[in-house]
């Protein structure tokens, strides 16, 4: 192969060990691997977990670039790291952006807020935060070197035969009263309708509430952000009993109408199937690789029938096109009909390349 793109995504656990990422290089002895942790590594349409899965990418006519930041490096300042990244990209004949980030300490609404402020021919942006099964510890990521904590990867696609569509679906639904975020900082939510958040949180959840942080990826939370019509999906990473608040995985800002979600298998199943059908509805060609992020939270939810989501995209976008992809902390892509890049929990994000 002639110096292809190799992602590498694979569980925490195995990417920490030596042997595993000395073995990936000697059967890929290429430049460009790009290594991301996950909740589920997807392949086909398998889903594995405690394994690594390696897909080679060679284009033809196209041609890629890719940068990375360390948040640690930027004072965890992520909106600044955005910025830098997408600044150090060449930008002529930039197509498609696809970013892999760190999951546990990256605010991802402020990472894409960071890309896009300098983007002015709105080149859309798709992707997704790592992950670490249910554990919520720590993610990894990296490009050549070996997987470490705190590091963004953004990867620039490149050429005028390149067709690259994406989308987003969720297929939970909301239910209980609709309220009001009344105090919440960036991805910290600590009051909702006045009261502690955490604790009506927990009083919904009943005796459930015992089982948190894990449990609140089965219950996220529906934010619609004022004056905006779509609403975006919020799982709950994280919970400090001493403030009684949340922390999110990306923004909740003041004023936001939000309400508590749940979900079928089947509805999910149904939404993996409409995310395939929105990504697919415009396109050309067929696409010959689909990059698939879905989140930890439908895993968790469809337990052994999780493989029935990549079927059900598969249905769609046809049994020819190759399958990659993770269970994430959250993903990255525009609303339909949009090129405004949003940060989604809970979703099947879809991005079907083909040139």
């Amino acid at each position: 192969m002639n110096n292809p793109l190799v992602f590498v995504f694979g569980n925490r656990m195995e990417l920490q060990k030596e042997a595993v990422i000395e073995a990936v290089r000697k059967e890929f002895p290429y430049e460009h691997l790009v290594f991301g942790s996950t909740s589920g590594e997807i392949i086909d349409s398998n889903v594995f977990d405690n394994s690594v899965v390696v897909t080679a990418i060679e284009f033809e006519k196209s041609t890629f670039v890719i940068r990375t930041e360390n948040i640690l490096n930027h004072n965890k300042d992520v909106e600044k790291l955005g910025e830098s990244l997408y600044n150090a990209l060449p930008k002529e004949n930039l197509r498609h952006l696809f970013v892999l980030s760190e999951g546990s300490f990256v605010n991802g609404s402020s990472l894409i807020e960071g890309l896009e402020k300098n983007i002015e021919n709105a080149v859309p942006i798709s992707g997704g935060m790592c992950g670490d099964d249910a554990k919520f510890e720590k993610t990894l990521a990296s490009y050549k070197e070996n997987p470490k904590e705190g590091e963004v990867v953004l990867i620039g696609f490149y050429g005028d035969t390149l067709e690259i569509s994406f989308a987003s679906f969720g297929g939970w639904t909301s239910f209980g009263p609709e309220r009001i975020i009344t105090k919440s900082e960036a991805n910290i939510l600590y009051e909702i309708d006045g009261q502690p958040a955490l604790n009506l949180y927990k009083k919904y959840l009943g005796e459930k509430a015992n089982q948190l942080p894990q449990a609140s990826l089965l219950y996220p939370l529906n934010v619609t952000p004022e004056g905006k019509k779509e609403p975006v999906v919020r799982t709950i990473l994280g919970i400090d009993n001493e403030k009684q608040s949340m922390t999110l995985a990306g923004d909740v800002p003041e004023n936001s109408k939000v309400q508590l979600m749940m979900a079928s298998v089947d509805a999910i199943a149904e939404g993996a199937n409409e995310a395939a059908q929105r990504a697919m509805q415009n396109r050309k060609a067929a696409p010959q690789l689909a990059l698939l992020v879905s989140c930890v939270g439908r895993k968790l939810v469809m337990n052994q029938r999780v493989e029935e989501e990549i079927e059900r995209v598969q249905e769609v976008i046809g049994n020819s096109t190759a399958i990659t992809g993770f269970y994430s902390y959250g993903e990255m892509a525009p609303f339909a009909n949009n090129t405004f890049c949003d940060l989604h929990n809970q979703t099947m994000t879809l991005t079907l390349i083909s040139e």
